[in-house]
């Protein structure tokens, strides 16, 4: 009977419910259509680290807004197609038909991006990627007017990148980066490589990696890129600009095995390679030590510490295989998308909302989020991010400077309205680079790495070496021997020594300019110049020039004058030997006078016109003629600077020649570099003495071909020489002044030269002069007789005096005529005439002339062609 009871009340009861059923289902319907629901499409790869962490801000960005939001619900579509882009391209309309989604969110690859924006184009959904382009196409905006770019492009990272290489002086570097089928890495080695123009570096080796997807055997390709880079390429500045994580980890694994990450390397991450970081394992991050990573800052405001926890909470529950679960700024960005999202459905609610006014709303919106504020221009967001710079330390990283588009480095950022932000040099620390400390590869703390080596397969370096010099003791070689020396070989030695590698290299010989060897190095044909080089402005445009190991500049040398005496300059000769100078200059002047008066319109007009000229062409067969080295540079500088004649310059091939050429007075004085001077004037103190240089250059240095980085090691070196004493000890060594020379004191007694020392140039001058006036005389005695005897007969005893007689022959040697006084030639040579005395005709006086007529005949005796 109670089993009966009991089976009838369960009867009851399950027919109340029945008839109740429909009238709860209705309310919990009409409760749930309370809140209208908005579907998000979302293409992301879950299989990458970045493709978990956005999964993840995604999720979480959805939970929150349905938590709080009383009308409106999200519903979060994950497609995860793969990485092949037209299988992203299916997703996204298999999203938009049968999901009916308002937006769609994700995509990390650009390639990806594009095929996505052309399926929105073609049915008006907006497109928020999280790729944008390193170089903007064209009318971007017209061709995908539904995209929107949740990033920036990378123009900002490349420059940063090139800083980094310029502020630490490296020359070449080497970009590694993972092939794709799309290339999608064109526009940032484009960028990269005028960035790096910009700071005087070069891109010398691209590493190209195969597709990690293509690839079987990793460890196999990896390890014989490597080895391809270490036999040709000397540049160990490695830029990794994008890669997969699988390919980075037998990258790094694989270089640190072979030497390649350790001291005298650098490793440069870009912000893609660097967001790997914080999901590597303890093993693969310590083959990275000493690495420089670029990141994109972001504050660590108390919503993002907030979001972080949650976050780590959230992606350690899920993913627990991962050994670290902070966000990137990947993550960051999902989450901000989602957000700016939300605000437009708010704003317009999620049934009135069109596509266009969704795309609108995101494009104008003035969101500030996890990432700072967010605003579009052109599509893609218009501020320029704050870089940092982090050092792979052990196990981990710790950050380092700033860097921003306008500043460079910076050690800190400035709190400007509220935010954080660097845009006053003197609030920002601004620095010229890294203010450090920086833990490079190999545990190099002391001092910043060379970036270079020699290639495993390079052959010695070919270096260029003058065969004959002015100054045997800079560089020489000896009969019979291959190897050159002297003073520039004993400092090119004495660096070599200092270098912290070895250098292989062999010497060779060159007869000829030195702008030839200039021009050798420059053409390739050889590697560096080694000699007394002088650095001057045109040669750098074409090598690249060491540190100078000596100064250089113009100096002059003359014989020897004591400047303890007002009439010194009369301690060269004796009282007699002057006087017999001076008789013998008068004399030659004279001479010079009556041979040019005749035929030459420059001596004649008033007496003094004539004595100026006679002086001037005396002066300029006597006087200024200069001396110099072999070296073209020189001469070329004192006839374009100083002003020099050409033929008042005489070329000097060797030291030993130049007392020859004083004691012969085929020069007055001799210009010299300040080195060649030290050297002849320690071997001729006595006898010579040289004037303040007051024309400078560069200096003595070597010379290398433009970018070579030996050339900055070897400066260094050369500093050390300078600074430790040694480049003092060999100029002792080399250049120890002549016995004569070695006392301090210098004798002031100085000889004067007696008249006996020229009696036979002073003989010879003064037969010569007479021999060349004889020989003008005499003809013009015979004409004067014969034309005196020719006209005995036509003029009567009475119409001559004694004094006109004398007179016909006195006027040809002076005419008063000033009427025909040319002006003075630039040049002597360019006022002589061509007539001879020979092509002189004396005019016939007829009787019927009167004394007038004659004696203006007379004037005129002697005519000019």
């Amino acid at each position: 009977m109670k089993r009966t009871n009991r089976i009838l009340k369960l009867c009851i009861l399950l027919s109340v419910l029945i008839t109740f059923l429909p009238i709860f289902s209705n309310g919990v319907e009409a409760a749930i259509g309370t809140n209208k629901v908005t579907n998000i499409g979302a293409i992301i790869d879950v299989n990458s680290r970045i493709g978990k962490e956005e999964k993840t801000a995604l999720e979480m960005a959805v939970q929150n807004f349905n938590l709080i939001s009383t009308n409106h619900e999200l519903s979060l579509h994950l497609r995860h197609p793969g990485e092949d882009p037209l299988q992203v391209a299916y997703a996204a309309e298999e999203l938009i038909k049968e999901k009916k989604v308002k937006v769609i969110i994700g995509m990390d690859k650009w390639e990806e991006a594009a095929l996505v924006a052309n399926i929105g184009n073609q049915y008006q959904i907006p497109i928020l990627s999280f790729a944008t382009p390193t170089i903007t196409p064209p009318l971007t905006t017209l061709r995908w007017p539904f995209l929107m770019r949740m990033a920036s492009d990378g123009s900002e990272q490349m420059r940063c990148i090139a800083d980094l290489v310029g502020c630490y002086n490296w020359r070449k570097v080497v970009v590694i980066y993972e092939d794709n089928v799309y290339g999608g890495e064109s526009g940032n080695l484009a960028l990269l490589s005028e960035d790096l123009q910009e700071v005087g570096a070069e891109i010398e080796y691209h590493l190209v990696l195969p597709p990690f997807s293509l690839s079987t055997d990793l460890k196999h390709v990896v390890h014989h890129e490597l080895i391809k880079l270490q036999k040709d390429t000397e540049s160990r500045v490695f830029i990794v600009l994008q890669s997969s994580l699988p390919m980075l980890t037998y990258l790094f694994r694989e270089a640190k095995n072979m030497g390649l990450v350790g001291r005298d390397t650098a490793w440069i991450l870009s912000n893609s390679i660097t967001s790997f970081l914080d999901s590597m394992n303890n093993s693969v991050i310590s083959s990275m030590e000493g690495a420089l990573g670029i990141q994109t800052y972001y504050s660590s405001s108390s919503s993002y510490q907030s979001f972080e926890a949650q976050f780590r909470k959230i992606f350690r529950a899920e993913y627990q295989d991962e050994d670290n679960f902070l966000p990137g700024i990947q993550a960051l960005r999902a989450y901000d998308s989602i957000g700016m999202v939300t605000q437009a459905i708010e704003k317009f609610g999620s049934d009135s909302i069109s596509p266009k006014m969704l795309l609108n709303s995101v494009l104008g919106s003035d969101f500030t989020g996890l990432t700072g504020e967010i605003h579009f221009k052109d599509g893609m967001l218009s501020d320029a991010p704050t870089l940092r710079i982090v050092n792979v330390v052990g196990k981990k990283y710790k950050e380092l400077d700033f860097w921003s588009p306008n500043l460079g480095f910076s050690k800190t950022l400035h709190a400007e309205d509220g935010k954080e932000r660097c845009s006053n040099s003197s609030v920002c620390n601004i620095t010229e680079c890294l203010s450090g400390p920086v833990i490079w590869p190999g545990d190099l703390n002391d001092r910043d790495p060379k970036g270079w080596a020699l290639p495993t397969n390079a052959r010695p370096l070919r270096i260029v070496v003058p065969k004959r010099t002015s100054f045997d003791k800079f560089v020489t070689f000896k009969t019979g021997e291959a190897l050159p020396e002297g003073f520039c070989i004993d400092i090119f030695n004495e660096v070599v020594e200092r270098l912290n590698y070895s250098l292989p290299h062999e010497f060779f010989e060159h007869d000829g300019l030195y702008d030839e060897m200039i021009e050798g190095v420059y053409n390739k044909t050889y590697d560096a110049a080694i000699g007394d080089i002088t650095i001057l402005a045109e040669r750098t445009k074409y090598v690249e020039f060491t540190q100078p190991y000596a100064e250089s500049g113009l100096s002059m040398i003359v014989p020897f004058a004591n400047k303890d005496s007002a009439w010194i300059f009369m301690k060269p000769f004796s009282l007699e030997t002057w006087i017999v100078s001076g008789a013998i200059f008068i004399y030659t002047l004279l001479i010079v006078w009556f041979m040019e008066h005749q035929s030459n319109p420059y001596f004649r007009g008033p007496l003094k016109v004539q004595i100026e000229n006679a002086l001037w062409l005396l002066s300029c067969s006597l006087f200024f003629i200069h001396g110099c080295d072999n070296d073209s540079f020189v001469q070329n500088y004192l006839e374009r600077v100083l002003g020099f004649e050409k033929e008042h310059i005489k070329i000097i091939g060797h030291e030993n020649d130049y007392p020859t050429e004083f004691e012969k007075k085929t020069i007055a004085a001799a210009f010299l570099e300040l080195p060649y001077e030290k050297v002849f004037l320690d071997k001729y103190c006595k006898r010579f003495t040289g004037t303040k240089a007051t024309h400078r250059f560069g200096g003595f240095g070597f010379a290398f071909q433009k970018g070579s980085p030996i050339a900055s090691d070897f400066s260094r070196a050369i500093l050390r020489l300078s600074e430790k004493g040694t480049l003092k000890t060999l100029e002792e060594r080399w250049f120890a002044p002549s016995p004569e020379c070695s006392t301090t004191a210098t004798n002031n007694n100085v000889e004067s030269l007696s008249l006996g020392s020229f009696k036979g140039i002073y003989i010879v001058s003064a037969t010569i002069s007479t021999i060349c006036f004889l020989l003008v005389l005499i003809p013009l005695v015979r004409n004067s007789r014969n034309h005196q005897e020719a006209n005995e007969g036509n003029v009567t005893p009475s119409g001559k005096s004694g004094s006109s007689k004398g007179g016909e022959v006195s006027k040809p040697f002076y005419n008063g005529d000033k009427t025909r006084i040319p002006r003075r030639a630039s040049t002597f040579a360019q006022a002589l005439d061509t007539d001879r005395w020979g092509s002189s005709r004396w005019e016939r006086v007829s009787n019927s002339d009167n004394l007038e007529n004659h004696q203006d005949s007379s004037q005129a005796e002697i005519e000019m062609a």
